[in-house]
């Protein structure tokens, strides 16, 4: 036996969208109702473990032997569900991912997407979703069904019998995604991540689950507080209804069709006292820092720890991690500089005390998730994080030789390029320090072909740039950066010529290739970058544009639009997610328990040094030299930004 294809059907009350894999598992009344398997390819075998039968004792040796190799589509699941069923954690090693297979070409993130952009003669069955609700969850009890709160095979034979075919039919399907991707095998190099990856998922991070289940209970008693005071302002029946306020706030002389948070804020500026009081209470009610609470209170397991928060290769067109449950990536900025005094004040439940210190608790509440999360038994946490690590390897890449003197200096690259764009020496806080603001918005938002839109976008008119200054700001800052301008147009070029002629390209170290109906980007480290039935179409504006096939704005398969910006920041981002995956291979085995982009954040003994791992962690890739990189980090007691 050298490989096993799996796919498992289990009943939980947890709910598995909210709470994750792992605390699904942990639930008391979890069970694996069927496990159907293919050894080496054979046909498919159905154990209806529900029904009292038992997994062959040759299939859970090979579980656990390594070097059989365990496949499945979304084979995070299927390994933490059989671990708590074998009562033993299953070693990632020896776990394969159809998904993750799919998604390095590419390709959705769902079987059934899957299995029919390849056009798989035996494709995942459509009436899956319902029996899956009808066997899988719990249900609500009537007088029809007796009251019961699950469904039971003994209650639908006929049903389970279609179950048992629909469990069949997944491994069928993706034995038919192996066989249909077979050309295009997933490096080794990239399992050994992935493998990393789950060694990080299965870890978990610690919670505060009482600093939490606190905030959920202050938000609770300000948001009715908030209400009581709308409710006595406005004499609405539902302050909280956006219709009734757009209303009361055009019967009060100030007209509005949204109440987005940049209208309100805007409003402010001009609203009369009464006005603008209600329309505060309206934004401090707005703000959803509970929710962020409550995903916390929901993913944390048994033993306080959130696990399974990050999704590897989640974004597929750079092959970036992207975030599950929580959204480590989402969370809000703190800067408060008495954040430990305020964090003990909720922790403590002094909801007078917040009153009296705090104008803004919804606010203090939102600055203070990030301190939920914390290390445990005695740790502490090292922060690490890349210094500008997308806007260094733009540099590298383009080959802006002014850029990377200014990284080896050490010197801030917002003064830098505001001194190149305006031809006037700019230091922070000091001569021309005023330009230094203009430098930024300009690196954050034109380093991809960005415009005018572009800087409006990143908020340059509420930053006080003048609409008038606009359009100069995009061209001094093109001038200043001529070689990643071109960059972007080398991009665009080798491209197009790869899909007319079918032929291998290459610009700045990037070969771009055409196979079988798909592009590929060979990366600097090896990696591939691919685009589904890449073509040459017309765009809006009557040029040459490249489309191609995937994920849209939508969440539905779609022909997209691109061009050489777009892809030279794909490939930025994804030469930036190759430095972070090098990095956490380089720490492997000191203990990460979470990463957002160009940051690592490890649980540490208390002996381990700061400066060590932020030396291990800028250690340039042997595949990227010339690339200057450094990382800078703090200790904590609890997560915060520095």
């Amino acid at each position: 036996m050298k490989t096993i294809s799996i796919d498992i059907e289990t009943y939980s009350s947890t709910n598995l969208q909210k709470s994750g894999a792992y605390k699904y598992a942990e639930s008391a009344d979890f069970e694996i109702l069927l496990f159907s398997y293919s050894v080496d390819k054979g046909p498919v075998q159905v154990v209806d473990l529900a029904m009292g039968d038992k997994i062959p004792e040759a299939i859970l040796t090979a579980l656990k032997n390594e070097k059989v190799a365990k496949w499945a589509f979304n084979a995070s699941f299927e390994r933490v569900c059989l671990s708590r069923y074998l009562r033993e954690p299953l070693n990632p090693d020896g776990w394969y991912c159809t998904m993750i297979w799919a998604a390095t070409l590419g390709l959705p993130l769902s079987l059934k997407g899957v299995g029919a952009i390849l056009g798989l003669e035996k494709q995942k069955l459509t009436e899956g979703k319902s029996l899956l609700k009808y066997f899988c969850v719990p249900c609500a009890p009537t007088k029809v069904n007796g009251g019961r709160t699950r469904n039971l095979p003994k209650h639908d034979l006929a049903k389970w019998e279609q179950f048992k075919a629909y469990n069949i039919r997944d491994v069928e399907t993706e034995l038919g995604i192996q066989q249909k991707l077979l050309k295009f095998p997933v490096p080794e190099k990239i399992w050994n991540e992935y493998h990393l990856d789950q060694e990080i998922n299965d870890r978990g991070i610690g919670v505060d689950c009482a600093l939490v289940k606190q905030a959920i209970a202050i938000d609770e008693k300000v948001k009715a507080s908030l209400r009581d005071k709308m409710q006595k302002l406005t004499n609405l029946a539902n302050p909280n209804s956006v219709q009734q306020m757009i209303g009361w706030l055009a019967a009060n002389g100030l007209k509005t069709d949204t109440l987005g948070k940049k209208a309100v804020a805007e409003m402010l500026k001009t609203a009369p006292k009464e006005l603008g009081e209600a329309l505060q209470l309206r934004q401090q009610l707005a703000k959803s820092s509970v929710r962020k609470y409550t995903a916390m209170d929901k993913a944390a397991c048994k033993d306080s720890r959130a696990r399974g928060m990050f999704q590897f290769y989640g974004a597929n067109r750079t092959g970036r991690f992207s975030g599950r449950l929580i959204q480590l990536q989402n969370l809000p900025q703190n800067h408060m500089a008495d954040l430990s005094q305020a964090r003990e004040l909720v922790l403590s439940g002094n909801y007078a005390a917040l009153e009296l210190l705090y104008e803004d608790i919804p606010d203090t509440l939102s600055q203070l998730i990030r301190t939920a999360f914390v290390p445990q038994n005695g740790r502490k946490f090292i922060v690490s994080d890349f210094s500008a690590i997308e806007a260094r390897v733009l540099a590298w890449l383009a080959g802006e030789t002014w850029r990377m003197q200014v990284f080896a200096e050490g010197g801030d690259i917002y003064c830098a390029s505001a001194t190149k764009m305006f031809k006037v020496p700019v230091e922070k806080h000091g001569i021309n320090g005023h330009l230094r603001q203009k430098g930024k918005i300009a690196e954050l938002a034109l380093g991809y072909g960005g415009s005018v839109g572009a800087l409006k976008a990143m908020g340059a008119l509420e930053m006080g740039v003048k609409e008038k200054e606009l359009k100069p700001l995009v061209n001094a800052w093109r001038m200043s950066n001529e070689k990643i301008t071109a960059l972007w147009w080398a991009v665009d070029d080798a491209i197009k010529e790869c899909i007319k002629g079918r032929y291998e390209t290459e610009t700045q170290g990037i070969s771009f290739s055409y196979e079988s109906g798909f592009l590929f980007i060979t990366l600097p480290s090896g990696r591939h970058l691919a685009y589904v039935k890449p073509r040459l179409g017309i765009n809006q504006f009557g040029g040459e544009s490249v489309t191609y096939e995937g994920i849209g704005p939508t969440k539905k398969w779609e022909r997209l639009e691109s061009y050489g910006p777009k892809f030279c920041e794909n490939i930025t981002q994804a030469i930036a997610r190759d430095i972070l995956v090098y990095a956490m291979q380089t720490l492997r085995n000191c203990a990460i328990v979470g990463h957002v982009h160009d940051e690592l954040i490890i649980e540490a003994d208390q002996r381990m040094s700061l400066k060590a791992v932020c030396e291990q962690m800028g250690r340039t890739p042997p595949w990227a030299k010339g690339l200057l990189l450094r990382a800078d980090g703090y200790e904590c007691d609890f997560y915060k930004k520095d």
